[in-house]
């Protein structure tokens, strides 16, 4: 009955996925913004005691050093003015916790985390990217297995990851309680990547799907990006050659540019109003904005007088501040915000059982496809599964 009600969270998370490409389609129309790409913190996979994929003297650790370090030249090169930061700059263990606490703690506005993939089939080949969400198909699932099996190294893992398996499907669902409020950029990124990469002569294995710990960790649009496979022979020769290494690294560098001007021109970041809303003039929408304040005194002040669990469903999030009026969230009347320090969240509703806000998601999810149930203790954002063993 658990897995059954967790995996009813997710099914919001689940993007449709053919052919090898996404749909990109935004749920808000993006209107030019200030919002730039200041930090971008880059993630050579592995290192030290941990080899990650090996075959002889080719070790997964060493080539996505090698090419994090000439994506991070690159980018700073033509960008003098993005800090870029990188999680290790050498052959050293950084556990996962501690790589997504490091692009956090520096307030990153992107997360690149760099792998090479292996397998025991040595016919497989190509790259791809991955974001955050649940693993659709077996494949998906080796992978992310693979790459999460790095806490093993780690002292008290059990206790750091609160009981996290990396072997375990249930785990991984479990583990992604609370979802990304940044799937929809990190899918733009993910998908210029393999664009470069195609465009590079490279297989495309396309955008996917999995539990990556590093990626549900970090609090900005994250993309893990599997360079081609160490186990394929004619594929491991071009990892480990100056030509390889170059060619990996500016694609890499090309989507990010892609990705740069994208962002900073749509400004996809924050969510926006409808198109006809946003034409408004100043005053109209002053006026707008006055009218909604009672509706947004009485959300607030309905929810601060309990102080117990609740559940409501989140329809979206961004760095700056919008007015929760009908007008600005296509009709809908009982959305409220909660601002932290980084990230303003908008929610549908407050409800006393999970139900309640299931049936809420399902109604609403017409007009905001990547909404999904959330829960509070004292008007703090919970995981679901906290609240679900409290109640």
């Amino acid at each position: 009955m658990i897995k059954t009600i967790l995996n009813l969270i997710f099914i919001c998370f689940f993007i449709s996925i053919s052919a090898g490409s996404i749909n990109r389609k935004s749920s808000f129309t993006a209107e030019k913004d200030d919002k730039h790409i200041n930090v971008v913190v880059i993630d050579p996979g592995h290192g030290g005691k941990d080899f990650g994929a090996s075959v002889g003297n080719a070790r997964e650790k060493d080539i996505v050093l090698d090419v994090a370090l000439r994506l991070g030249e690159s980018i700073k090169a033509s960008y003098p003015e993005i800090k870029v930061i990188y999680t290790r700059n050498k052959d050293v263990f950084i556990p996962l916790y501690d790589r997504a606490n490091i692009a956090n703690k520096n307030k990153a506005d992107v997360f690149i985390s760099i792998h090479v993939n292996g397998t025991e089939n040595s016919t497989a080949q190509g790259t791809e990217t991955f974001v955050l969400g649940e693993h659709r198909s077996k494949a998906n699932f080796e992978v992310e297995k693979k790459e999460n099996s790095v806490i093993l190294l780690e002292d008290d893992y059990t206790t750091t990851y609160e009981g996290y398996d990396p072997n375990s499907p249930e785990s991984n669902i479990m583990f992604l309680a609370i979802q990304s409020e940044y799937l929809e950029q990190s899918i733009m990124l993910a998908s210029e990547v393999q664009e470069q990469f195609k465009m590079a002569k490279r297989g495309d294995r396309s955008v996917k799907q999995a539990g990556f710990i590093v990626l549900h960790q970090t609090t900005m649009p994250s993309v893990l990006i599997e360079l081609g496979f160490i186990s394929h022979p004619t594929e491991r020769n071009f990892l480990m050659s100056e030509q390889g290494k170059s060619t990996l690294s500016n694609s890499i560098f090309y989507a990010f540019k892609d990705y740069k001007k994208k962002i900073e021109e749509k400004s996809s970041f924050a969510i926006r109003t409808d198109p006809g809303v946003s034409g408004k003039s100043q005053t109209q929408s002053n006026i707008s904005q006055t009218q909604s304040q009672t509706t947004v005194k009485e959300n607030i002040t309905q929810i601060s007088e309990t102080n117990n669990i609740y559940y409501s469903v989140q329809i979206g999030a961004s760095k700056s501040k919008i007015d929760p009026s009908p007008s600005n969230f296509k009709g809908e009347k009982n959305i409220f915000r909660k601002e932290s320090k980084d990230i303003i969240r908008y929610f549908s509703g407050r409800f006393d059982n999970y139900d309640e806000a299931v049936k809420e998601k399902n109604r609403i999810e017409k007009k905001f496809p990547e909404c999904f149930v959330v829960a509070f203790e004292n008007n703090e954002l919970i995981s679901v599964k906290k609240a679900m063993e409290k109640l």
